[in-house]
């Protein structure tokens, strides 16, 4: 690995990824993992693949503990995870990472079961994220060009809670990102 920004990446997805992710039963590398392996195993591109694996990178570079939501506070870690990324990954990457969040407010917003599949902590953050969006918002997230890449990166980032899931490394998925990589 010769690009610093994959090894950057790979170690704070190593070294710094052993928090528990909110309230679920696996650790923030494991919930990483498992969202691109899913991306992985659909038949998703590079970006995807990528955008799983990265998505929640912005819990990883605050210092505002593992569990802000639970005292209350919205972290805001797909802005900050976007912002992070922006300057290494084009928006097929950023964009997902920075709309996963509003992809939740939509899915609650458009389809009536899918507030009833968030696990305990999803629920927890989405009334600090701003609930369920209204019509106006549900219209202009549609308008968005990667919103329905958002939508699949939300629906991998609630199946990617898995106890004991067995995935690939995070090794396994540096090719497909550093493929996403800009030059430079």
């Amino acid at each position: 690995m010769t690009d610093p920004r994959l090894r950057q990446i790979a170690d704070l997805l190593s070294l710094k990824a052993d928090g528990m992710y909110g309230l679920s039963d696996v650790n923030q590398r494991q919930h990483a993992l498992q969202a691109a392996w899913l991306a992985e195993q659909t038949g998703c591109p590079d970006s995807l693949i990528a955008a799983g694996l990265l998505h929640d990178i912005g819990h990883l570079v605050h210092d505002l503990g593992d569990n802000p939501a639970e005292a209350g506070v919205d972290d805001r870690h797909e802005e900050r995870g976007h912002q992070f990324l922006a300057a290494w990954f084009g928006p097929e990457v950023t964009e997902p990472v920075r709309l996963h969040v509003a992809a939740k407010r939509y899915l609650c917003a458009t389809e009536a079961d899918y507030f009833g599949k968030l696990s305990k902590d999803s629920v927890l953050s989405l009334s600090l994220q701003g609930g369920p969006m209204s019509a106006a918002e549900v219209a202009a997230f549609d308008a968005l060009p990667q919103s329905a890449a958002a939508v699949k990166l939300r629906r991998f980032d609630e199946q990617a809670k898995a106890k004991n899931l067995q995935t690939p490394a995070v090794e396994h998925f540096l090719p497909a990102v550093s493929r996403c990589l800009q030059p430079g």
